[in-house]
């Protein structure tokens, strides 16, 4: 069985979508307030050319997420169909 993905493991054009916050406190709180809740969906758009933070695009608006952050962001098994 493979660890669950998180955020941070999203490479530039793809998709994931959220299954649980793992973080407490404020960033628990601004991840909500920005829609990070279960079953949102969300699209890697690019990276900062350090490779930090990346861009998301959630609910419309693109987001920069840090990737210390985004790992804290657990996304659900996707599953590939033959």
């Amino acid at each position: 069985m493979t660890p669950p993905r998180t955020l941070d493991q999203l490479s530039p054009g793809e998709e994931g979508q959220i299954e649980a916050l793992l973080c407490t406190g404020s960033m628990r709180r601004r991840l909500l307030d920005i829609g990070l809740t279960e079953n949102t969906r969300v699209t890697c758009l690019h990276r900062a050319p350090g490779g930090d933070p990346s861009a998301y695009l959630i609910r419309g608006a693109v987001i920069a997420i840090r990737a210390i952050d985004g790992k804290d962001i657990l996304l659900k098994e996707t599953r590939v169909w033959d």
